[in-house]
Parts: structure tokens; C-alpha cells; sequence
């Protein structure tokens, strides 16, 4: 089994900046590929970052010049640093991880919680 938990949301006034936190652990082989997707109220989930073990990154237009997702693998944690914030950006935030089980060595997707975003002045 694997764990994944976020961190950092929370309320920012629009320009401000936040910083988000997932960090994964269990049963991990290795990772594959970790994301952030987000949610806003009455819309369906969309992605926002991701970044795969090899370090390409891709990102929604929306957010592009404005998030960047980072990892640090020594810690099994991936970053969202979160700028020039937007109303629009308000959502509820998941994290994804993507790894090859060391229990079975199958590749599995796991999602965190959520965390919650609000940009409002």
C-alpha cells in the first residue's frame, strides 16, 4: 500500500504565491510519474503539472509560466510552487504518484486527498 498526503493549501489574496507539498511512501519500487490535477466546484478534475522520474515536466496552458512542479526523490515528495495566483485557480488540489509496487513489482496510481486552494482578495 501507498501513502500520499499534501500539504500547503489555503487562502491567498490574487498575485500572491503558495506552495504545494505531496509526499508518497509505502510499499515504492520506484516512481514513474507524480501530477497535480485540480477541481474546481461544479467543474470536473483537470491536470494541471506533472513530472516523470526522468524529470520532463509538462503543464496546463492555463498555469504555464506561473506553477512549477519539482521533486526531490530522496524524500518520495513532489512541489508545486504556485505564482502570480488567479480567482480562477481556486480548486481543491490532488496530487497523483504513479510507481511500480515492491510488493508485486505491477504498476499502480494513487491519489491523495485533496488539499484546498482559495485565491480571493
Amino acid at each position: 500500500q501507498v501513502q500520499v498526503v499534501e500539504s500547503g493549501g489555503g487562502l491567498v489574496q490574487p498575485g500572491g504565491s503558495l506552495r504545494l507539498s505531496c509526499a508518497a511512501s509505502g510499499s515504492i519500487f520506484r516512481f514513474v510519474a507524480m501530477a497535480w490535477y485540480r477541481q474546481a466546484a461544479g467543474k470536473e478534475r483537470e491536470s494541471v503539472a506533472g513530472i516523470t522520474s526522468g524529470g520532463s515536466t509538462s503543464y496546463a496552458d492555463s498555469v504555464k509560466g506561473r506553477f512549477t512542479i519539482s521533486n526531490d526523490n530522496a524524500k518520495n515528495t513532489v512541489y508545486l510552487q504556485m505564482n502570480s495566483l488567479k480567482p480562477e485557480d481556486t480548486a481543491v488540489y490532488y496530487c497523483r504518484v504513479v510507481v511500480v509496487s515492491s510488493a508485486d513489482f505491477t504498476q499502480l496510481n494513487y491519489w491523495g486527498q485533496g488539499t484546498q486552494v482559495t485565491v480571493s482578495s
